[in-house]
């Protein structure tokens, strides 16, 4: 969420901003809402200050034996009385659409942060590794899968419906590995600290992190009113909501290796064949806490984190700084890690990580204390995949395919894959 105080002396970045983003100008609706808000407060104030200095007077009259005074007086504290509701009610209802109006804002990008409208309008910032160079054609993920007899989608359909594989054997194990690979290598090599969290939480969890209210179609809502995490993002940032943290705390770095529950509502048609988009996939997610000076570099650090994934397993990739048009909503700037796929012939996002300055810290109320500082600052937070274990998983399978249809476990698995160097095809 934006700073309204900012909003109001900067009316013509903000609109600048959204413009960048694609977006409606949304400056004047905002004022107008501030003005009103504020206007509503003056009135309150006023109320009470009068009411407070009624009844002050009502005890002068009194002791002076002026009734007629205090009787007045009196009637005036009654009518005020009857009157604050009303206006208490104008200010709870105009200060929830200023928020409402203010939490469908999306974040405001950082000055080099390129602009453009689509993906089509992202930049490379680098290249890692080389494409494979065996003869065989290559094959879709899915293919491989399928005719190994380890990936099976016609049984997944028939218990959740679309958009669900069921894993098994060496397969499953391979998947498993990739995570486990993921989480120790973060914890141990990165500094991040493993967080077993629930996957499923309230509003404003979901509000803290931006994906309520705007997003609510693409969640998933249980009958007793929680949501499905979409992400680990949302617990492991959703930590420190409401707290007040010392600044020599800072950064804290959570890491959390958890299913992810999407709708995917507007993808119809998208990628229906195959596990690139599921309704459930696991993720192993990275999310940093640092102080106001600390998240542009922080960013760089995790981007690499996330990055080493790929370099350990020997995929090649190539990391983009996504144009304006093509960042996610609570974000000041993003890095996409795009994975070749041989069977796509293409790339294909396999983990984004993002700086959001204190976007979120503001809908979450968390601060943390500067030593020797009256004012208390607003954290700064950053989340990334490190990385998505489903699509690292098709990567896998992919780049390691045999011309006899078999994959080779690559090296930095192996010690998660109790001995399965090669998985072939079932007996």
């Amino acid at each position: 969420m934006l700073d309204i105080k900012w909003i109001r002396d900067n009316p013509q970045a903000l609109d600048e901003a959204l413009a960048k983003r694609g977006a409606e100008p949304a400056a004047a609706t905002l004022l107008a809402l501030d003005d009103k808000r504020r206007a509503v407060i003056q009135k309150l104030q006023e109320m009470q200050s009068r009411r407070n200095a009624a009844s002050k007077d009502i005890g002068a009259a009194m002791a002076q034996k002026n009734m007629e005074l205090a009787e007045q007086l009196k009637a005036e504290v009654a009518t005020i009385k009857d009157t604050m509701p009303a206006a208490e009610q104008e200010e709870r209802e105009v200060v929830s659409a200023l928020d409402d109006a203010l939490s469908r804002i999306p974040n405001i990008p950082l000055e080099d942060v390129p602009v453009g409208k689509d993906e089509a309008d992202n930049v490379v910032k680098h290249v890692v590794g080389q494409k494979p160079g065996w003869n065989h054609p290559a094959r879709e993920h899915f293919e491989i899968g399928e005719q190994l007899g380890y990936m099976d989608f016609e049984r997944a359909a028939k218990l959740s419906g679309a958009r669900f594989t069921v894993l098994s054997g060496p397969l499953a194990k391979l998947e498993r590995a990739i995570g486990q690979f993921m989480l120790d290598l973060h914890t141990t090599e990165h500094g991040y600290t493993e967080v077993s969290s629930p996957l499923m939480v309230r509003d404003e969890a979901m509000y803290g992190t931006g994906q309520l209210p705007k997003f609510a179609e693409d969640l998933f809502r249980t009958t007793d009113g929680r949501w499905l995490i979409p992400t680990a993002e949302v617990t492991l940032t959703n930590l420190v909501s409401g707290e007040t943290l010392e600044q020599e705390r800072l950064p804290l770095r959570f890491t959390a290796l958890t299913p992810s529950f999407r709708s995917e509502a507007g993808s119809a048609g998208r990628d229906t064949r195959g596990m690139l988009r599921q309704h459930q996939f696991w993720k192993c997610e990275l999310v940093s806490i640092t102080d106001a000076d600390s998240s542009i570099a922080e960013h760089e650090r995790m981007t690499e984190c996330a990055e080493t994934v790929l370099k350990r397993l020997g995929l090649h990739f190539r990391t983009v700084t996504l144009c304006t048009g093509d960042m996610g909503f609570g974000a000041q700037k993003t890095y996409d890690i795009e994975v070749w796929l041989p069977g796509q012939d293409t790339y294909r996002e396999i983990s984004s990580c993002s700086v959001c300055g204190d976007f979120q810290a503001r809908r979450m109320n968390a601060r943390y204390r500067v030593k020797d500082e009256k004012a208390l600052k607003f954290v700064h937070t950053l989340n990334g995949s490190g990385t998505a274990v489903g699509r690292c998983l098709i990567a896998v399978m992919e780049n390691y395919l045999n011309e006899d249809g078999s994959i080779s476990v690559p090296d930095a698995l192996l010690p998660y894959m109790g001995g399965i160097t090669r998985i072939e095809r079932a007996a």
